[in-house]
C-alpha cells in the first residue's frame, strides 16, 4: 500500500468513533500491538529529542524500503508512534520525503494533544524524515 492509501485508511478508522475518548482507547491499543523494538537499540542516539516521554526510534534499510521498529515508556505515546510506523515503515525514503502528514490534522489528533506530546508528534515525524534522508543518501551510494 501506498502512504496515502495508508493514511485515508487511518482517516477512515478514526472517523467511525463517536468521541475521543474512544480513539484514545484506539491508539493505546495499538501501541500495545506494536512489536518490540530489539533492546540493543534502546540507545541515547535513538531517543526522539523533543519529546516528554521517552521514545526510541530506530531504522534499517531492507532492500530499497526502510523498516521502523520503536517503543515507548508511555503507553498514549506509544500508540501514536505505532500510527506513524504503521504510515511510513516498508515505504522508500522518497515515498517518505513526499509524504505529506496532513493525515494526523485530519484525524484531530495534533488538537487533542497536551501541547507537549503535540511537540513529541512533530518530533517523532522529523525523525522519520532525517532517517528516510539518511538512507536515501546510502541508496544513492
Amino acid at each position: 500500500m501506498t502512504i496515502k492509501e495508508i493514511q485515508e485508511e487511518i482517516i477512515d478508522e478514526f472517523s467511525m468513533f463517536e468521541d475521543w475518548m474512544e480513539r484514545y482507547e484506539y491508539i493505546i491499543e495499538l501501541g500495545k500491538s506494536l512489536p518490540l523494538i530489539n533492546e540493543a537499540y534502546k540507545l541515547d542516539e535513538n531517543l526522539i529529542k523533543g519529546c516528554q516521554s521517552k521514545v526510541w526510534l530506530h531504522s534499517e534499510l531492507k532492500g530499497d524500503t526502510i523498516e521502523f521498529t520503536a517503543d515507548s515508556d508511555a503507553i498514549l505515546t506509544k500508540g501514536i508512534v505505532a500510527l506513524l510506523l504503521r504510515v511510513f515503515s516498508d515505504q522508500t525514503p522518497k515515498a517518505i520525503l513526499d509524504a505529506d502528514t496532513d493525515f494526523i490534522d485530519e484525524i484531530g489528533l495534533k488538537e487533542h494533544l497536551s501541547p507537549t506530546r503535540a511537540n513529541g508528534l512533530v518530533s517523532m515525524v522529523k525523525q522519520i524524515k532525517m532517517y528516510a534522508i539518511a538512507q536515501q543518501s546510502k541508496l544513492a551510494n
